[in-house]
């Protein structure tokens, strides 16, 4: 769950390139359309371009390639065809929810849930389930009602790690939604419940290409349930992986806000209610795609997450919050937690989060009381300290006197790749933090023979 730098390595930097419906030809591994990236590097004005999986970042979990350029042959098409159908679910939704039927009807001594296989078993598979480990206790309705009880949360941190909401949180935004009018909620983002829910309320969909798995069917019950008829609202709440490239993700969700917009008649002016839950330094490129997003202070925290709990105090603190469209006046955070309601920002805040007058802000980011820096003239952290020579604020034991990382396209050390004017428009740097070296170490490996290319590509 570590922040994607912003500033590209040495070694060389990738984009991703947003194309939305330009290409409807983008080749698919088993998790949809891949993405369309851009190696650059040197201040090129362009690099040679790939495709590669939306979702994995580690080649391990998914090791989908193909140069945008390169001509596929009809048999090495098919063997690709042949592999993704090979990595399909068991069984289709409709399958599933006609299975899900079939085991609420049984006796609660029939019910079987194979803890192995991740499965709700019938009578005439336990046979098969016979030398795995199986469930016969906990399978009464009311916890087939919450799979997250039932189900092993995933652990691969790379692809689909999962992590789930503290009881505080979840009846935190549950009662906050009520209270503020909602009654329908569009959850992006909770994998492997396939089973357990209808197709009126559950799609297998990827957050980082828009795709319904699906297809058209998956579709129509999406564009159904963002209708807002009768007066039931909306909104949409997305807790997504933190490793994830924020531009391909809020390319997604706008594509749900435009579809909530078309369902709804709404004009270019209204937006349908968002809630992104992630981490606060990723701030900045949030509001970039969003701005009319802000951060609420409320602090996430996970159950299984061996760091992000509620109660640690100091950089200890969950670093996870609230980003949102909806008036943070209107979001009332829990005083017997410590938030109080600022007055001049109207917006409910940490305890930590002292208001200064010169900033005229509530600054603090990640719980603690921030300090005013006369020379810097902000707010910074409070372990930071002011560096005549770097001429702003740092860490004590920092580099001092080393040049900063500048733009990597242009060589400039005045601005960032993100804001470089020569730099192509829908386009997001995706550096060699953390996924980025699979991708470079294997583009690496694709650039010595066309042979190499060719036998590689599946």
């Amino acid at each position: 769950m570590s922040k994607i730098m912003d500033d590209a390595v040495d070694s060389g930097g990738i984009e991703v390139i947003i194309q939305n419906e330009e290409d409807k030809t983008a080749p698919r591994c088993p998790h949809g359309p891949a993405l369309l990236f851009e190696k650059t590097g040197n201040g090129e004005e362009k690099g040679r371009r790939f495709y590669a999986c939306s979702a994995c970042r580690d080649r391990k979990d998914c090791n989908f390639f193909q140069w945008a350029d390169e001509k596929i042959s009809e048999a090495r098409m098919l063997a690709r065809e042949e592999q993704n159908r090979s990595k399909m679910p068991l069984f289709s939704h409709q399958e599933y929810s006609s299975r899900f039927r079939e085991f609420v009807s049984l006796p609660l001594e029939q019910r079987r849930f194979c803890v192995d296989c991740q499965l709700l078993i019938l009578p005439e598979e336990r046979a098969t389930h016979a030398k795995h480990k199986a469930l016969s206790e906990d399978t009464t309705v009311q916890r087939l009602k919450r799979p997250s009880l039932l189900l092993c949360p995933l652990d691969n941190k790379k692809s689909n790690a999962q992590y789930l909401f503290a009881d505080r949180s979840c009846h935190f935004l549950l009662d906050m939604l009520l209270g503020l009018g909602f009654q329908k909620i569009l959850c992006v983002g909770t994998p492997r419940y396939c089973q357990f829910y209808g197709q009126d309320e559950f799609c297998r969909y990827n957050m980082f290409n828009h795709h319904f798995f699906d297809d058209e069917e998956a579709v129509t019950f999406f564009q159904g349930f963002l209708r807002e008829e009768e007066g039931a609202k909306v909104v949409m709440i997305t807790d997504p992986p933190f490793g994830g490239l924020v531009k391909p993700l809020a390319n997604s969700f706008s594509q749900m806000a435009i579809t909530w917009k078309n369902q709804n008649k709404v004009s270019n002016a209204g937006q349908m209610p968002m809630i992104w839950i992630f981490p606060y330094f990723f701030e900045s490129r949030i509001l970039e795609c969003f701005p009319s997003f802000s951060m609420l202070d409320y602090q996430v925290d996970y159950d299984n997450h061996p760091l992000y709990k509620h109660g640690k105090t100091g950089r200890k603190q969950s670093p996870v919050r609230l980003f949102t469209n909806l008036s943070p006046k209107d979001i009332i955070l829990p005083e017997d937690e410590g938030y109080r309601f600022c007055s001049v920002c109207e917006r409910y805040v940490s305890a930590g989060n002292k208001h200064c007058p010169k900033c005229d802000t509530c600054p603090s980011k990640d719980g603690r009381e921030w300090r005013h820096c006369d020379e810097c003239g902000r707010c910074v952290k409070p372990s930071w300290r002011h560096c005549s020579s770097c001429g702003h604020c740092a860490l004590p034991d920092h580099p001092c006197g080393q040049s900063q990382t500048g733009c990597f396209n242009c060589g400039s050390q005045k601005h960032k790749l993100r804001t470089c004017p020569k730099k192509h428009n829908k386009r997001m740097i995706v550096p060699g933090g953390r996924g980025a070296p699979g991708l470079l170490k294997h583009i690496a490996g694709k650039s010595t023979t066309k042979n190499k290319r060719r036998r590689t590509v599946t």
